[in-house]
């Protein structure tokens, strides 16, 4: 262990995006899922610069001290970025012409503007007349004296205009490339190829066309990208409102600082400086070269004409439970259900909704919402409660980052259909995936409802691995009432106060969480048998790392399985039992959150929304949730099992953060396709065992 105690965040992260970036090389990967993963990796990179490097530079001008994100050196942090950038986008132009390479064996082929037969040239100036040259205005920038705002999400085209006979001085403009027009372009080809072309490039070649009010005959044009400050600054003036704050914030997201200027390294020298000058960047802003291509983001939606998907994924099953049951809401009040995305169908959540939206004695629906499908069944649902006269509620998380301008628009559809819409907590994000249904038969009311680890998102349900527990346990209930309870009035704690089984942040999580480790270190130290099992996105919280290493140097095995960021060292001499630490990164992304304490005969199960992050435990409504059922308990370990075994998609969480492939020893598990067959296969009991 170096003299920190922890990995640094960004640098655990970026090891994160190596393994995506593995995934792209990796020529047992489906060809069309090798492009998916690199514009994957470029996503998830342009996103790192909008947040996380956009928030050290502040770091750095603000000499910042607080808790939340805090880094003791963020220059030398910035610095390290750049490094471990570099050698991945190397990695990534070898993985990508590797791809072409595999593409051709296919007969499919990218051409440029230079690589047009004649039909192709032809069919090309027709294509840009009928559907591109209206949504061209290219800026000449000698003319212009305050330089524009570049959109950090869209490519431009940085043009150089000569003139051969040197009658005029050249000149320099910007093309922004049409975003909202098709990015791949198939052209004629002959029987058998494909070929395509890039929109950016049919734009290059149309050059002459753009610009045939002037008398220039040489153009050169290279793609720019500038990657901006995407954190909102919402002010404390207690006299504008949350929405009013959100609508300007993403207003001023547009102009963000730039943290990063991306150009293909062929460009004219002239206009790279000229760029640089005007934009008043320096060699701190992050100047990157690169490739031809940028915006490798748009390859994650790959023609199927291109290239068909040679889908592997199995499609998702009802839950046996809910298979020939008359409805979800009667297996539900009977008994607990959980059901695991993306192998079980996302549609008996919409049932549970639709349900009580028509049911007699449902009074009330109440919700939390952070991220929603584009057209979401859910809001359908809740809006279709409140015609058949239920009282719906929704927590609304308007500042889920990315997706405040949808979450605006769902506010207002949701009011307009009558429902109650409440928008958080004040300095905080609620995070929570929350139901509570009530009903009423006669003069007895009960609750049912979900606790889940991941969003409200049936598009998303597809490809995230998560938990989503269906229950109508009395005392989780209870819980998830006091919990609405406060959102509705998050300046009264008392509700969360009188919690008894969830484990709420920002106020109580911590402390249940520490507890739990404690009593494993004191069952160790009592030669009793200690034991910990984590599955979480992230862990990065240091009080939480500190105190898994007292556990390890007590003798507690330690099994963690971290998809993202890990910044616990899992090698140290004083570890009585060494740390075992892996990463999944396969065709789902794990995204869901358990946690396992104690040895069999008592272990104690959870599922939770929260990672163990700073901003998770300290800054957001989250909650953790005790799994009673012991048939559930069961399950979930099974699922662990079968993932801290899988030797073809886990690597190695180790200190030098090498990503080294788990040992394949012995039969092959690949642990979504064990645990897809697993759940298929699994035999439930016909009546409850419930126990507290």
């Amino acid at each position: 262990m170096d003299k920190r105690k922890t990995i640094v965040r960004d640098i655990s992260w970026l090891s994160f995006n190596s393994r995506v970036l593995q995934e792209a090389d990796d020529k047992t990967v489906p060809l069309r899922e090798r492009i998916r993963f690199l514009g994957i990796f470029s996503s998830n990179l342009d996103e790192f610069f909008r947040v996380r490097v956009a928030t050290l530079k502040r770091m750095i001008g603000l000499q910042s001290k607080g808790n939340m994100h805090l880094e003791k050196a963020p220059a030398l942090i910035i610095e390290e970025i750049g490094r471990i950038v570099s050698q991945q986008q190397s990695q990534f132009n070898r993985t990508w012409l590797n791809i072409l390479s595999e593409l051709n064996k296919e007969k499919i082929f990218f051409l440029n503007d230079k690589e047009l037969s004649k039909p192709q040239q032809d069919f090309v100036v027709a294509y840009f007349n009928d559907y591109i040259r209206s949504n061209i205005v290219p800026l000449m920038l000698e003319s212009i004296r305050a330089f524009p705002t570049l959109n950090d999400k869209s490519i431009y085209l940085a043009c150089k205009l000569s003139d051969s006979r040197g009658e005029e001085p050249s000149r320099f403009a910007l093309v922004s490339v049409p975003a909202r027009l098709p990015r791949f372009i198939i052209l004629p080809s002959s029987p058998g190829t494909k070929n395509v072309i890039l929109l950016e490039d049919v734009i290059r070649f149309c050059l002459p066309l753009i610009f045939s009010y002037f008398s220039y005959n040489l153009f050169s044009s290279h793609i720019i990208k500038v990657t901006r400050d995407a954190e909102m600054d919402i002010d404390n003036d207690v006299s504008t409102s949350i929405l009013q704050k959100i609508e300007k914030g993403l207003k001023n997201r547009k102009k963000g600082k730039p943290v990063r200027f991306v150009f293909d390294k062929e460009i004219d020298t002239e206009v790279l400086n000229y760029l640089i000058k005007r934009l008043g960047l320096s060699e701190k802003d992050n100047l990157q070269s690169g490739g031809r291509i940028h915006n490798f983001k748009d390859f994650m939606n790959f023609p199927d004409q291109l290239l068909p998907l040679k889908n592997s994924r199995k499609k998702p099953f009802v839950h046996p439970l809910l298979v020939k049951a008359k409805s979800v809401t009667s297996v539900v009040l009977q008994r607990d259900v959980l059901l695991n995305f993306p192998y079980h169908s996302f549609d008996s959540v919409i049932d549970l909704l639709r349900e009580a939206a028509i049911a007699p004695e449902v009074i009330s629906i109440k919700v939390t919402c952070y991220r929603l499908a584009t057209n979401s069944n859910i809001i359908n649902a809740l809006t279709n409660a409140v015609r058949n006269g239920k009282s719906v509620t929704v927590i609304i998380e308007l500042r889920a980052r990315f997706d405040e301008e949808a979450n605006l628009e769902w506010k207002q559809i949701l009011e307009e259909a009558g429902v109650k819409v409440f928008i958080g907590v004040n300095n905080m994000k609620v995070h929570a995936k929350l139901c509570l249904i009530k009903s009423k038969v006669q003069h007895n009311t009960f609750h049912y409802g979900f606790v889940s680890t991941g969003n409200l998102n049936e598009k998303t349900s597809h490809v995230y691995g998560d938990h989503c527990l269906l229950t109508s346990d009395r005392s989780i209930m209870a819980d998830v009432n006091r919990v609405f309870a406060y959102l509705e009035n998050p300046k009264n704690l008392q509700p969360l106060k009188a919690c008894k089984k969830l484990l709420i942040s920002p106020y109580y999580m911590r402390n249940g969480l520490h507890n739990l480790i404690d009593h494993e270190i004191k069952s160790a130290k009592d030669k009793k048998g200690a034991m910990i099992t984590l599955k979480l996105n992230s862990l990065s919280d240091e009080e939480l790392i500190s105190k898994l290493y007292d556990a390890a140097k007590c003798g507690v095995k330690l099994k963690l399985i971290i998809r993202g960021i890990c910044c616990i060292y899992t090698q140290n001499k004083k570890f009585i039992k060494k740390i075992k630490a892996i990463s999944i990164v396969d065709e789902y992304l794990e995204h869901a959150r358990v946690m396992i304490f104690g040895i069999p005969g008592r272990e104690k199960y959870f599922i939770s929304s929260a990672d163990w992050m700073v901003r998770n435990i300290d800054h957001r409504v989250e909650v953790t949730c005790p799994i009673f059922n012991k048939e559930i308990q069961q399950e979930l370990k099974d699922i662990l099992q079968i993932q801290l075994k899988d030797n073809v998609k886990a690597r190695i969480l180790d200190n030098e953060l090498t990503n080294e492939y788990v040992s394949n020893d012995g039969p092959r598990v690949r642990s979504q396709i064990e645990i897809y067959n697993y759940l298929q296969h699994k035999k439930y009991i016909p009546l409850e065992t419930r126990g507290n």
